[in-house]
């Protein structure tokens, strides 16, 4: 997968991503309605509406949905509204996750496209511009367009090994994805749609624990488009703390697993034939998981001496290693016509040990979660996760 990853990324680079002079004054730009779901975000929220309020995009408005915070997001939201026209304030009494948070939203929007925002991001100023230039020209067969998220707590170890992780395996996987005509999943933290679309497929499924992988699905299985623009910056704060990442990770795993259970049926239709490559990987990576797990157990119980055990270790590392440190390559220069990745390339070392272990044991955490979700439906509500701390980039 990394090879291809390293393919895929090299062809988006050199045929979709080369740089382009965007006169953004030569464009008649419709208005986009900026939605932000919140859950106890009073820490990040008056960041974030501040900075919605200095976007160079000429005609907005922003929706703040309070989804039964528990800590003061309300009463922020509502005195931010005073201080800002352009906000509009919802708030919710009751805690149903972002999904639904989402769908209030969008009966709530006057405009046709939206664009989702996290709370705690900070939009480049020029986004919304690449991200509603795909609806313009290439019609309405394109459904969703997902920004780049960049990471802007940079002062601890883990959130630099996100860095490095957010060039060298996301970023990777979506120019892949997009060259190959799908896309498993629109970045939840920036994310545009066309309302109509939204609106085609039912809008979120509020019984998913992740609203942005079930969404893209829904979109790609009703046959619209869902498109990847690495001009469209979104900065946002990670986790540093190994509990906070093991918990946004478990979840991440548990939302892809819930939309293997739900899709499976894809494969009675040959339309979605090109659905297929994205199910397989995915199904592939959840059982590659507990086989290595299988097949280390074993290896270290059948080994006869300690010298076997060594031997096995330092094959599998070198070629881990090896193959981790030409993927990052690739991609941080590809990255780096955005951020300033590549002094983080020394951080790379610490990467291939801490993600694949960590993200094999996440996959299996996740699997009966999703077994039990997928049985049990309802609301998925959400929980305040850990944003770190903020720095300046």
């Amino acid at each position: 997968m990394s090879l291809l990853w390293m393919a895929g990324a090299l062809l988006f680079s050199v045929y979709r991503e080369r740089r382009r002079i965007e006169d953004f004054e030569e464009v008649e730009w419709p208005e986009i309605s900026i939605l932000v779901p919140c859950y106890n975000e009073e820490e990040t929220i008056e960041e974030t509406i501040a900075n919605l309020d200095q976007l160079h995009y000429p005609r907005y408005e922003i929706i703040a949905i309070n989804d039964g915070s528990s800590d003061r997001t309300g009463e922020l939201l509502v005195e931010l509204s005073a201080r800002y026209p352009a906000l509009r304030v919802i708030d919710c009494q009751e805690n149903k996750g972002k999904a639904n948070a989402l769908h209030i939203a969008t009966h709530a929007a006057r405009s046709e496209f939206l664009l989702c925002v996290d709370s705690d991001a900070l939009l480049d100023p020029d986004a919304p511009f690449y991200l509603i230039q795909h609806f313009l020209k290439d019609g309405e067969r394109v459904g969703a367009v997902t920004g780049n998220p960049r990471i802007r707590n940079r002062d601890t170890l883990l959130s630099r090994m996100q860095i490095v992780e957010y060039a060298s395996i996301i970023g990777s996987i979506k120019r892949t994805q997009r060259i190959l005509g799908k896309v498993m999943t629109v970045s939840g933290v920036i994310v545009a749609f066309r309302k109509k679309a939204l609106v085609k497929v039912g809008l979120w499924d509020r019984d998913m624990v992740t609203e942005d992988i079930a969404v893209s699905w829904k979109l790609q299985r009703n046959f619209f488009d869902v498109r990847y623009e690495p001009r469209a910056l979104c900065w946002m704060l990670v986790p540093e703390t190994i509990s906070g990442i093991w918990n946004q990770r478990v979840r991440w795993s548990q939302g892809g697993q819930e939309v293997i259970l739900r899709h499976w049926d894809i494969f009675l239709d040959w339309r979605q034939r090109r659905l297929w490559p994205i199910y397989i990987e995915q199904v592939v990576s959840v059982l590659w998981a507990f086989a290595w797990v299988l097949v280390t157990a074993y290896l270290f119980a059948t080994a006869e001496t300690f010298q076997q055990m060594l031997i096995w270790f330092t094959f599998t590392s070198f070629v881990l290693v090896l193959l981790s440190h030409l993927q990052l390559l690739v991609s941080l220069k590809n990255d780096a016509k955005y951020d300033n990745v590549l002094k983080y390339y020394l951080w790379a070392a610490w990467y291939p040990a801490i993600y694949w272990m960590l993200n094999t044991f996440v996959v299996i955490a996740a699997a009966p979660k999703a077994v039990n979700a997928r049985m049990r439906g309802g609301y998925a509500t959400w929980t305040s996760p850990d944003r770190g701390k903020r720095s300046s980039l």
